[in-house]
């Protein structure tokens, strides 16, 4: 029985991708790569566009593809993080703090899984994410129910935020 572990996506299977791995034997994070090359806009581009619908449009963070799925346990959920030098040395936040891949994610009804990075760059400069990069961590973690806990019968039928009733 398989437990946990990453595969990559049907879109990607004769592209060269490297399936996650840990950097060191005490890593808790496996490295993730893009799996294609990704612009980046500066957030600041925003503010000195000559675009009328620029503040219409605000802050928008962009998708970074990582060509790979992951399965776990029905008690575990893939905690997506940044990297420690994302900040640092390339401007990069996940604007959503970290994020969070529920086990039913993966092969899905709509969605064959495919795992991607939020990415805001607050930088001044664009920047060029280039396949292969290592943009993001990804750590198994188990999670507790309550007790007493209603049962919602509802899968997962989609994709990205597909859970999310707005």
């Amino acid at each position: 029985m398989r437990t946990r572990g990453f595969e990559i996506v049907s879109t990607y299977t004769e592209e060269e991708i490297n399936l996650p791995k840990r950097a060191t034997k005490h890593s808790a994070g496996y490295d993730f790569e893009a799996s294609e090359d990704t612009v980046l806009p500066s957030i600041w581009s925003t503010f000195f566009k000559h675009d009328k619908n620029a503040s219409v449009k605000g802050i928008t963070p962009v998708l970074v593809p990582t060509g790979i799925k992951a399965y776990m346990q029905d008690d575990e959920y893939l905690q997506l993080t940044n990297r420690s030098s994302n900040p640092l040395k390339h401007f990069l936040i996940l604007p959503n703090g970290v994020g969070v891949v529920d086990a039913d994610y993966y092969n899905n009804e709509n969605n064959e899984g495919e795992l991607f990075f939020q990415l805001l760059n607050y930088g001044l400069r664009d920047k060029v994410i280039k396949k292969g990069d290592r943009i993001g961590q990804g750590i198994f973690m188990k999670f507790l129910k309550v007790d007493n806990e209603e049962t919602n019968e509802k899968s997962r039928t989609g994709g990205f935020g597909s859970s999310d009733k707005d």
